[in-house]
């Protein structure tokens, strides 16, 4: 099956599933992130909003903000076209929607964080492999906005989150992919 595929296939499933099914989800994701010490350790960890049937990181986000830890979220950068800024979310942020109707923090408003200074980013993905690999939208904003680890092996940790249906026997990794650390989902956390 070509990614093009598989992404409508698995997109549709992530739709499909019943609310109360995907809060149970949530909920597991969190007790899957709690088996990595180095996300229970982290000062400063970037995650996402739902969006496209994406699993929800909302019980993450708010664990995270009663342990006292940094929060923040992608923003499509509005001056490096095709890539993420990391804005510091607060309970007064200000949103907004972006493009593609996914709601973010006002760039021009927020605390911007180098990803460098980000000890754990969590990113949604469409699909993925026993190997990390992770197949995204396909926009690559997560790969460029990134690529700075690939070349210096530096932080931050990446963690794909995921359903436990949206694992792939195998995917073609490119060489611009990044790979990716750990794996959550709402059954299990793979480390690599």
């Amino acid at each position: 099956m070509n990614k093009s595929d598989l992404r409508k296939l698995i997109r549709n499933k992530r739709r499909r599933l019943p609310l109360a099914e995907r809060r149970r989800a949530a909920r597991q994701l969190l007790c899957q992130l709690h088996q990595s010490s180095r996300f229970l350790a982290a000062r400063r960890v970037a995650l996402y909003l739902a969006n496209d049937g994406e699993i929800d990181p909302q019980f993450v986000i708010d664990d995270l903000q009663q342990r006292g830890k940094q929060v923040l979220l992608p923003v499509l950068h509005p001056l490096k076209s095709g890539q993420l800024s990391f804005v510091r979310l607060h309970k007064n942020t200000v949103m907004r929607r972006n493009r593609y109707g996914i709601s973010e923090p006002d760039f021009r408003h927020g605390q911007r964080v180098n990803p460098r200074f980000i000890s754990v980013i969590c990113l949604p993905l469409v699909a993925f492999d026993e190997q990390g690999n992770r197949l995204g939208m396909g926009g690559g904003y997560y790969d460029r906005s990134l690529a700075f680890s690939h070349q210096s092996g530096q932080k931050p940790d990446l963690i794909g989150c995921a359903y436990e249906f949206q694992q792939v026997p195998q995917l073609p990794a490119e060489a611009w992919d990044i790979p990716l650390h750990a794996i959550a989902t709402n059954g299990r956390f793979r480390q690599f």
